[in-house]
């Protein structure tokens, strides 16, 4: 698409970085979609996002301005409208569903074709690390790491049947105080079990393994540490396994945590649960069912 025709309307899906066992490594796409819509403009505009979010320093526009930069184009002026159902509370990438739109937007209405190994590498540079983006950008469930400037990806199909209950209390946790609550280094023997437990994780979201999955995901290395931010995380992990999830995870940094089930049912089930807590009940708590989206970020004219 040339720069003077038209619109652009870019989808990005919500994403949980971790997934647990995987930290700083593992991302998991999911089936609720960001859309941003972009249009010629004299001068920046931004909507459709609170008001603290509608200036310069707007993450869309920084990371679009950003991804000109690396693309050597002159920067247009943008009319950039965002429909976003992902929480801002923190956990499920609402920061990279932005980033990547921001990236999309500055390939397309530039006239480059969309290059997702680019969008990766610059979207990677933008948030600092590739467990978020990466699903976002690609679908499905990632592994990745880079390596000097480039990101490298492996991706993998989630099982259909699993069903990922997204429980985001009203508060946030800021990523500098999760960052801030990691240890600075870990012994050996935690290093071996986390590796493991990894692995074993990915066979077990493939394959819809309950049992495994169970096993896989006891992580050591950061939510001992980063479940002490969230004050409602205790009574709300007892509640989901009681109820039946087969794991609960926090995403990302949180506030948000999944409840990872086979199935609606099992699903539905959990979410009641959770909701219908008479002790510990979480006033204001957002509650969605999702499945994995295999799909990434996609872009289309309008």
């Amino acid at each position: 698409m040339s720069a003077g025709v038209g619109g652009l309307l870019v989808s990005v899906p919500a994403t949980s970085a971790n997934v647990g066992v995987g930290y700083d490594c593992l991302g998991l796409a999911l089936d609720l979609f960001a859309r941003f819509r972009f249009e010629r403009a004299d001068a920046l505009a931004i909507d459709g996002c609170p008001e603290r979010f509608r200036g310069a320093d707007n993450l869309v526009w920084t990371s679009y301005l950003e991804a000109c930069r690396q693309m050597y184009q002159r920067p247009l002026g943008l009319h950039v409208s965002i429909d976003s159902p992902i929480p801002l509370s923190g956990g499920l990438g609402s920061s990279s569903t932005c980033v990547v739109a921001g990236v999309i937007a500055a390939q397309l209405l530039h006239g480059h074709p969309l290059d997702q190994s680019r969008v990766l590498d610059i979207a990677t540079i933008i948030e600092g690390h590739p467990d978020n983006v990466a699903p976002a950008v690609l679908g499905g469930l990632v592994s990745s790491f880079t390596d000097t400037r480039r990101t490298r990806s492996l991706r993998f199909d989630v099982h259909d049947e699993l069903r990922f209950v997204a429980i985001a209390p009203p508060y946030e946790v800021r990523t500098a105080d999760a960052r801030k609550a990691m240890p600075t280094s870990v012994p050996t023997e935690l290093a071996v079990w986390q590796l493991g437990h990894c692995v074993a994780c990915v066979e077990a979201l493939r394959g819809a393994d309950m049992e495994l999955l169970s096993a896989a995901c006891q992580d050591r290395l950061h939510e001992p540490h980063r479940s002490k931010l969230i004050r409602d995380y205790e009574p709300l992990r007892r509640t989901a396994l009681a109820a039946g999830a087969a794991a609960f995870l926090i995403s990302g940094s949180g506030s948000t945590m999944l409840a990872v089930c086979k199935g609606d049912d099992e699903a539905q089930k959990v979410g009641g649960a959770v909701l219908g807590m008479v002790e510990n009940h979480v006033e204001g708590l957002w509650v969605r069912t999702l499945r994995a989206s295999a799909a990434g970020a996609c872009a289309q004219t309008v």
